[in-house]
């Protein structure tokens, strides 16, 4: 039995297609940031709208008293959850304090899961839990692994 070794490292396996290998790996450092950066630009219309009521939102208030009456949660955890999302959403995007940041999103993921999303089945397009479980586990590679070399943490080269 052979035990599998990962690294970060190129792969050595032969291509299907060999005229495509030099553009493989010229754009393959840029996989893992393009997802960061999507990952947290998603989030930040969804913050918009609960903290300012863009995009068919409904602000903070009003958004607080759905928390509340339709949901039992705290009303505070629209203000919460808008933060996170919003603020998170950019500063994952930038890879800015990404560990934390991204420890948050997955808390909030997760907590959207289990509270909102669940009862609804998995497809998103009933409501379901499909669209946060994604970006949660998104989220969560991103604390497991850092920001990764194209991001703000990288520049100042700290990692928190």
């Amino acid at each position: 039995m052979t035990t599998a070794t990962y690294s970060n490292a190129p792969s050595t396996a032969r291509p299907i297609i060999p005229a495509l290998a030099p553009v493989t790996r010229a754009l393959a450092p840029l996989g893992e940031p393009l997802v960061r950066v999507a990952a947290g630009l998603a989030l930040v219309p969804h913050g918009a709208q609960k903290l300012f009521g863009a995009f068919g939102g409904y602000g903070v208030e009003a958004t607080g008293q759905f928390f509340a009456t339709k949901l039992g949660l705290p009303a505070s955890l629209a203000l919460v959850a808008g933060l996170i999302e919003f603020f998170g959403g950019l500063f994952l995007a930038a890879g800015f304090l990404t560990r934390p940041v991204a420890a948050l999103i997955t808390g909030l993921m997760a907590v959207a899961v289990v509270t909102v999303h669940l009862p609804a089945g998995y497809f998103w397009t009933d409501g379901g839990y499909e669209y946060p479980l994604l970006w949660g586990i998104v989220a969560l590679s991103f604390v497991l692994r850092g920001a990764g070399r194209y991001s703000v943490d990288a520049a100042i080269a700290r990692e928190f």
